[in-house]
């Protein structure tokens, strides 16, 4: 498996579930059933009413402990958008974010952070932008040219750029300042070469 490092840039807790945004926080408690206090927390969760792979609110695994983004994608965004103020994790609702990886939205099921504390997050899969989070951003951000934001203005900037979803794998603690090891997965060469032979 291939490794990267990357560092935790800030770190945020959902407490209201009406809002989009998340609080901001130093620490992260993290436990097998997700991030402790977080509203996402839990092995279980009912499935949405449209875009999910079950009826909406049948109950299924939850695969969303936390979410992820990058400040470098939060940039390319940001400047996609022509914004006055850079875009930050806590208002896209995120838990963490990271700096020093470009394409982290990139990074397929199965990768891997491990944190200093032994906690490790397990990348589950690639959070796309919902029109509910558009519609919020289009109302509350502005443009350098002063021109309102479309509804759809977002999920069309950060197409392939949101960020990821996943689960604890290893409980343990998260640092903002954390220096994070990332195990990008790469599947057995015998399992390649039974796909592609």
């Amino acid at each position: 498996m291939q490794s990267l490092k990357v560092q935790v840039e800030s770190l945020c807790i959902g407490i209201n579930d009406n809002e989009f945004e998340k609080a901001l926080v130093d620490c992260l408690e993290c436990e097998l059933d997700g991030i402790v206090g977080d509203k996402h927390r839990g092995i279980s969760r009912e499935a949405w009413e449209t875009g999910d792979k079950q009826l909406g609110g049948t109950i299924r695994r939850n695969e969303r402990h936390w979410s992820a983004v990058s400040m470098e994608e939060l940039a390319t965004i940001s400047k996609t958008m022509n914004l006055t103020e850079p875009l930050m994790a806590d208002l896209l609702g995120a838990n963490l974010c990271f700096k020093g990886q470009d394409k982290l939205s990139q990074l397929p099921k199965g990768s891997v952070f491990k944190f200093p504390s032994g906690a490790e997050l397990i990348v589950e899969e690639y959070n796309p932008p919902c029109p509910g989070m558009s519609e919020h951003l289009a109302q509350n951000l502005k443009t350098n040219s002063g021109v309102s934001l479309s509804n759809s203005a977002f999920s069309e900037a950060a197409k392939f750029l949101r960020g990821l979803v996943g689960v604890v794998e290893v409980p343990g603690i998260v640092n903002v300042g954390d220096e994070v090891t990332v195990i990008r997965y790469k599947p057995a060469p015998w399992l390649v070469k039974m796909t592609t032979g």
